[in-house]
């Protein structure tokens, strides 16, 4: 996974890279089950103080779009302190990357499916065209 984390007007120090970088590179453990064709998933990170002037209330945001070869994930989170936003930025991704591979892991199981259903079917049934009443009959 390629990390890119921007500041915008804030300092990102080195410990605030390194946490973010942690907590970002840690979603790497869900991907496992997710086939990327060789690619690698970028995550563009942006770390910013939303205002100079106001000293209470949500003022820092973490935001994250996360890169697979043909989907893309974003969550953007405004919080107090700015460890906060990129642990609950770090978890909505979390969610939507789990809920993602159980969508692939159904749309590949259903195709298993009805291949089997079609297996079942007899060479007669194929001669005389009768599979489509056969597979639309059993929804």
């Amino acid at each position: 996974m390629n990390i890119m984390i921007k500041g915008t007007n804030l300092e990102l120090h080195n410990d605030l890279k390194a946490y973010a970088e942690e907590k970002i590179g840690g979603l790497k453990k869900f991907m496992e089950g997710i086939d990327l064709g060789g690619n690698r998933v970028i995550a563009r990170v942006e770390l910013a103080k939303t205002t100079q002037h106001h000293q209470q209330g949500d003022i820092y945001k973490a935001e994250v779009n996360l890169q697979f070869p043909k989907k893309m994930f974003r969550s953007v989170v405004e919080s107090d302190d700015i460890y906060k936003a990129i642990d609950e930025v770090k978890d909505e991704l979390r969610i939507m990357i789990n809920s993602y591979k159980e969508e692939r892991i159904d749309n590949s199981r259903r195709g298993r499916r009805i291949i089997k259903d079609l297996k079942r079917i007899s060479p007669l049934a194929w001669a005389k065209n009768e599979f489509r009443k056969i597979r639309k009959g059993k929804k």
